[in-house]
């Protein structure tokens, strides 16, 4: 059932809407994604921790939810903004509606607003601190207060916040056979907020990968006698991370092979000596141009990200890959005297469809050489 919502900005803006999901509030920091598919990757990856998803897409559930196309076990965005919100989906891999699917998770969505208005807000004044709510729960006043509340993400560490407790073990491939390489060699991969389609294409390139909590030190590590490493996904600050980025110095030395992606790109360049800063809006979507250095091959890929990596903190060791078309920001960096590399958008998200997939046998060439030491 809907309910009357608000969704009220630190600077005083507000939009009414109708709500769906569960009836509460909540605050994070507003973004927009121009996907045109997908939302169901998207509120599952963990690296929308803290965040409130506006879609530029003016449909939303219309094919509702699976059970395969999750990328973690649960919502992690703090809410969802739409423009028209279909309550009844029809999709022949649809086993429940969006709104039931907000309602397990404890997430609620407001739709009937501006979308257009919001998205150009963003644009112009760049991400902002945001609540969301229902109004049988929480008054106009209050949500502008609770948004000016809201810290905002620089500065947090989020990654230790949504990684796994425990460590396991995952076998499973891509969909729908789900095979997994026939090679056996050890990889680690540190859970900063791992999205599971990254898992199962490890899988398919590398075999069976142990997942691991992000604040897991060398020392445990290091006993497992890795062949390679793969550093996460993830929400959040990566300069706060100061756990993760010691730990990758140490496996840099160690000269073990590490791929990363997203926010284990970022903390791999701190570890390299390079700097980090928050982007106005970030990059959320999949529509994104990046084009290959040395090849100039142009990919589209998929992107989510606040914060990059300052192409031009690089220090001399460390080359650039990849760069974004949009607006030329740092996509990729590989490093000249390890056998470490690593990508900032997601390569797993398949919006190409697959041509970007090619890092993974890269990292799988990488670690069967690595091997042979």
């Amino acid at each position: 059932m809907s309910f009357k919502a608000i969704l009220a900005f630190e600077d005083g803006s507000v939009f009414y809407g109708k709500g769906f999901g569960k009836e509460k509030f909540d605050v994070g920091e507003l973004v927009f994604n121009t996907s045109m598919t997908g939302y169901q990757e998207i509120i599952t990856d963990p690296s929308y921790k803290k965040q409130i998803i506006t879609f530029t897409h003016p449909h939303i559930g219309n094919t509702g939810i699976n059970q395969e196309d999750n990328e973690s076990k649960a919502i992690h965005a703090s809410g969802i903004v739409v423009k028209n919100f279909c309550e009844k989906p029809s999709n022949w891999r649809s086993d429940t509606s969006l709104e039931n699917f907000l309602v397990k998770n404890d997430v609620m969505a407001i739709s009937e607003v501006d979308t257009r208005q919001i998205t150009s807000m963003l644009r112009e004044n760049g991400a902002m601190n945001c609540c969301i709510g229902s109004l049988s729960v929480i008054s106009e006043e209050d949500a502008i207060k609770e948004a000016k509340l809201f810290k905002g993400l620089k500065g947090m560490d989020l990654a230790q916040v949504v990684s796994s407790a425990t460590e396991y073990e995952w076998n499973e491939g891509i969909w729908p056979e789900n095979k997994k390489s026939n090679e056996s060699l050890p990889v680690v991969a540190y859970d900063y907020g791992i999205k599971e389609n990254i898992l199962r294409l490890l899988a398919e390139h590398v075999g069976e990968v142990r997942v691991v909590n992000a604040q897991t030190p060398y020392e445990e590590i290091i006993k497992l006698k890795p062949k390679g490493l793969f550093l996460s996904n993830g929400p959040g600050d990566p300069e706060p991370c100061d756990y993760a980025i010691r730990n990758i110095k140490k496996f840099l030395e160690e000269k073990i092979p590490i791929f990363g992606i997203c926010l284990g790109h970022q903390l791999l360049a701190l570890a390299g000596g390079a700097n980090t800063y928050k982007m106005k809006f970030g990059h959320h979507g999949a529509n994104h141009p990046v084009q290959d250095i040395s090849s100039k091959e142009v990919f589209i890929t998929s992107q989510n990200h606040g914060f990059a990596v300052d192409i031009d903190s690089l220090p001399a060791n460390i080359e650039v890959t990849h760069i974004s078309l949009f607006d030329k920001s740092l996509q990729g960096i590989q490093f000249k005297d390890s056998p470490a590399f690593s990508f900032q958008g997601h390569p797993e998200a398949s919006p190409g469809p697959q041509e970007i997939q090619t890092l993974f046998n890269k990292f799988s060439l990488m670690i069967k050489e690595y091997a042979k030491t």
